[in-house]
């Protein structure tokens, strides 16, 4: 069978699905791919030939202004919404953001899925997959990293279903105001007629597959209230070596088991500033810092011996053998850490960050705090918590609930493929 696998955002976003999309290559599938032009190189180191470029270099629009000011999308607390401003300013900038680049993308989807068997999209983007899909014919799923859809389970009190949804769908029609436009320009193009309903709607009403990749022990009862309609598969990943993996583990066999540092696709204002205090904060407890840069500069900044600095590391390899992580609170890292049995600190930055360290905390195996508030005390404090004697051994106790990414990827694929043949 064919499938048009088409994933926008950072490496955390498109990894699972790649690894997903291998397994349907090995399997014996065409498989044709669409991703962020910066994360081409990276899918195609992978394994995966057929990929094209798709949408806004994802990178960018993190380091872009939706991070370097507040906007409707990002805004946290009262102080952030006192920065944004004049108000249509801040809606015509998240429009701006949400909608640059849907037009092509929409060409490139279109090409790309002629004659597909299955579109497989994630949530970013949906609405231009959906109506791919739907001018074409095809049927379509969605891969989803956190319960995006409504549910009692994720929130802080618990309330009818029937209230929650209705809240849900007010969100829902909110964002299709903002890329209203966009869409009804796409659908022109496509030759489909204006759409009455917002695009979850029509996209949960259509029947499509939405797998959820994480796992059931983050969200308990999650998958009895949606009663098998979204099956929990837990979290995928390519578990990719990278070129420092020798290097890094002879430094950690050279002495005590460090604590991890990184922080993914998210840029931090200085990482000379993170350095000096993960540097501080490390010494005074005695600990060795292993920094992973990420996407941040690092480059030129002298770490103290106890402290290594690298780009990249290998989660699966390298987490098992340390104290302790600390990250932003990706769905990925999160699952990463916690399938290594070790304890979590999560230092989120934005999006849906905050709901992993919560479930971290939850669970007892860490505790969170955002990462503009984190202070040398306060991260001193926080770590002199998760390097508790109990919460290590919670940790271990919470890793053996946890599916392996092997499975996670298995099971997707084979309800990827139950729903290709399903629509043919």
């Amino acid at each position: 069978m064919k499938f048009a696998v088409t994933i926008h955002g950072t490496r955390g976003d498109v990894e699972p699905c790649a690894a997903l999309a291998l397994e349907l290559a090995r399997r014996g599938h065409q498989i044709t791919m669409a991703v962020p032009p910066n994360l081409v190189p990276f899918v195609r180191s992978a394994g995966l030939p057929h990929i094209v470029a798709y949408g806004p270099d994802s990178q960018q629009q993190l380091q872009g202004d939706v991070f370097e000011r507040p906007d409707a999308l990002t805004a946290a607390s009262p102080s952030d919404w006192l920065k944004l401003g004049n108000p249509l300013d801040a809606v015509r900038r998240a429009r701006a953001a949400a909608t640059r680049g849907w037009a092509e993308m929409s060409t490139t989807l279109a090409a790309l899925a002629d004659g597909a068997d299955l579109i497989v999209t994630g949530t970013a983007y949906q609405e231009i997959a959906a109506n791919v899909a739907e001018s074409q014919r095809i049927p379509i799923a969605e891969v989803h990293y956190f319960p995006v859809r409504a549910n009692t389970v994720v929130l802080p009190v618990r309330l009818p279903l029937p209230v929650v949804a209705r809240g849900y769908a007010v969100g829902e029609w909110l964002y299709w105001r903002l890329v209203r436009p966009a869409e009804a320009e796409q659908r022109r193009a496509l030759g489909l007629p204006a759409a009455k309903s917002r695009p979850v709607a029509r996209i949960v009403d259509s029947g499509a597959l939405e797998i959820q990749a994480y796992d059931p022990v983050f969200f308990p009862g999650l998958a009895e209230e949606w009663d098998g309609r979204r099956p929990l598969i837990g979290s995928m990943t390519l578990q990719l070596p990278t070129a420092v993996d020798e290097e890094v583990a002879s430094w950690i066999a050279d002495g005590t088991p460090p604590i991890y540092f990184g922080f993914g696709s998210m840029p931090l204002d200085s990482p000379v500033e993170a350095v000096r205090m993960i540097s501080e904060v490390s010494a005074e407890l005695g600990e060795r810092a292993l920094v992973c840069a990420g996407f941040s500069e690092f480059d030129g900044i002298d770490a103290p011996a106890h402290v290594k600095l690298v780009a990249s590391v290998n989660h699966a390899a390298v987490f098992p053998a340390c104290r302790a992580v600390v990250h932003h609170g990706g769905a990925g890292t999160t699952a990463a850490g916690i399938r290594a049995g070790v304890p979590t600190l999560v230092l989120w930055v934005a999006a849906e960050q905050p709901l992993w360290g919560k479930q971290v905390h939850r669970l007892g195996i860490g505790t969170v705090r955002r990462f503009s508030a984190t202070t040398k005390e306060s991260l001193l404090a926080d770590l002199r918590t998760v390097l508790a004697a109990e919460v290590a051994g919670r940790a271990r106790q919470v890793s053996a609930t946890m599916q392996s990414p092997t499975a996670s990827v298995s099971a997707a694929a084979d309800l990827l493929e139950t729903a290709a043949r399903k629509g043919r």
